[in-house]
């Protein structure tokens, strides 16, 4: 049977900018073999597929795809799959805010859209999981080898190499400058001999440092995954929903809401901006919150039963 797919850019208001994702509608019936097989057709980071939600009060479920493996939970699908699911709703002649709760591998997810006229629409949903940080030890050696950098130019102030999960594991990598990420290359074998693993998944490359291209940023990061066909990643949601705990840890976050904006993608000409809010409560992120924009690009119909 025909079905309907899109494409969007997220976490931007710029086609052919931030991170692509396709949206597959109606994809019950799809085995997860064919599911696989479609993510590695449209060869993006990442794929959803959009099906009946199993509780009859929330929106949707839906399966998360890179083009090497599944994906339990991620950032910029759950943007991207909001704002679809909200527009194909609208009429397009008011502005709308929609709430809905997405039905992931990770668990129940919530999101609100917003949608304006003549604006990029609007995402943001809470964090299914709060970050937390895994015990790790890897000398700065190995991984500024796997990432093709000198020992002396990983960590910056009090930050340093640490291991978070929140719902997708990743290895943060602090480096001292804007220079030096530029510079990162993650060596894929070295890579897959070093990292950690956690709910059975591999552990991504996750590059930051302080400040960022744009004046406004808090954060400019990069994100390797090659053993899952990704060599850099736009925007990585689910890395952000990690460095939450790593940020709250470093810099010592004081009581009361925090909100950060970290770029990706720059270096690959795909310049994302990710919204982070962090509510901080006796010392502990209390809830957290991640957003951003997202324009559709493309749609059709994907001749596949």
């Amino acid at each position: 049977m025909p079905r309907q797919y899109a494409i969007y850019d997220v976490f931007s208001s710029d086609r052919l900018t931030g991170n692509p994702l396709a949206v597959v509608f109606d994809a019950e019936g799809l085995s997860g073999e064919a599911m696989q097989q479609i993510a590695g057709e449209f060869n993006l980071s990442e794929t959803v597929f959009v099906l009946p939600a199993q509780n009859p009060a929330h929106g949707a479920a839906v399966r998360i795809f890179t083009p090497g493996r599944e994906l339990p939970f991620a950032g910029h699908p759950t943007v991207g799959t909001a704002i679809a699911l909200a527009e194909r709703k609208s009429t397009g002649d008011a502005d709308i805010d929609l709430m809905n709760v997405l039905e992931e591998g990770v668990g129940p997810v919530r999101t609100v859209a917003k949608l304006q006229r003549g604006a990029a629409s609007f995402a943001e949903f809470d964090l299914p999981r709060l970050a937390s940080r895994i015990d790790f030890e890897v000398s700065k050696d190995t991984v500024a080898a796997a990432l093709q950098l000198e020992p002396h130019e990983i960590g910056f102030e009090n930050h340093h190499i640490s291991f978070w999960n929140a719902g997708v594991p990743f290895l943060m990598v602090p480096v001292h400058d804007l220079s030096v990420a530029a510079r990162a290359r993650c060596e894929a074998s070295q890579w897959e001999q070093l990292a950690p693993i956690a709910d059975g998944q591999l552990a991504d490359a996750y590059v930051y440092c302080r400040g960022g291209v744009d004046h406004e940023a808090h954060f400019h990061a990069r994100m390797f995954a090659p053993h899952a066909g990704i060599n850099e990643d736009p925007a990585t949601g689910s890395a952000v929903a990690a460095i939450s705990g790593a940020i709250h840890q470093f810099d010592e976050l004081l009581d009361g809401h925090h909100a950060l904006l970290i770029e990706q993608g720059v270096e690959m000409g795909r310049p994302s901006k990710i919204h982070l809010h962090l509510e901080v409560d006796g010392g502990k992120i209390a809830q957290g919150r991640i957003g951003g924009n997202a324009v559709k690009v493309a749609e059709g119909v994907l001749l596949i039963d």
